[in-house]
């Protein structure tokens, strides 16, 4: 299976994570929406809307993180979405708020801070940025933070769905400069910590640091 898509994309790093934990065979073809990529052949078909991230399985072509994974989980038979209907409903809750509302708090300060000045070559709205850390960030990290569970993961007992969903858009604010402060927010802290301590997370953290370093 290709998937198609920047690396440093929280949509696209939790499509590769998903695959990772579930040992299914990838190759990440970098390719981002915009500029000549953004007009490819084989990306707009895949993805005519013109989002990352879209894969090539044997032909079948299908965009978007979320339907990607459902897919997935249909085809090798479900096991980090949940079957329970409670369960299930809460991991697709919070997959729906990290694609919905994280990334674009998260996604504010990297684009500005990261992306702009070091892929791009053009300076970054900062006060946009700033304005995210300071007032979008902190409304969101305390309303999740309330509907944390005490547990190692969002929902049950083991990794599913929530957690890499989730988990992935930090990694933004992370490359961002943003952290969670565990004096405010333990228990997202704790959950982040361990979810990132994960061998499919930390490779990606390292991908995504090296290429950022290597943008100077």
């Amino acid at each position: 299976m290709k998937i198609l898509g920047a690396p440093l994309s929280p949509f696209v790093r939790k499509v590769v994570v998903y695959c990772a934990e579930r040992e299914i065979a990838f190759e990440l073809e970098p390719v981002t929406p915009f500029g000549p990529d953004g007009e490819r052949e084989d990306f707009v078909a895949a993805s005519p809307m013109r989002r990352i991230p879209a894969i090539d399985d044997d032909g079948y072509l299908l965009a978007d993180s979320s339907a990607i994974i459902h897919y997935l989980e249909a085809k090798h038979g479900a096991a980090l979405l949940p079957e329970e209907p409670k369960a299930r409903g809460q991991a697709v809750f919070f997959d729906e708020i990290a694609d919905t509302l994280i990334v674009g708090a998260f996604g504010a300060m990297f684009f500005n801070r990261v992306v702009a000045p070091k892929f791009l070559g053009q300076p970054g709205d900062l006060a946009a940025a700033d304005l995210a850390e300071r007032e979008t960030a902190p409304l969101l990290m305390e309303r999740l933070e309330s509907i944390m569970p005490d547990g190692d993961y969002l929902v049950g007992d083991s990794l599913t769905v929530a957690d890499i969903a989730l988990a992935s858009p930090f990694v933004n604010g992370k490359y961002a400069g943003y952290e969670v402060d565990p004096a405010t927010h333990p228990k997202i802290a704790k959950w982040l910590a361990g979810i990132w301590a994960r061998p499919s997370f930390a490779a990606q953290i390292a991908l995504g640091e090296n290429a950022i370093a290597a943008a100077g």
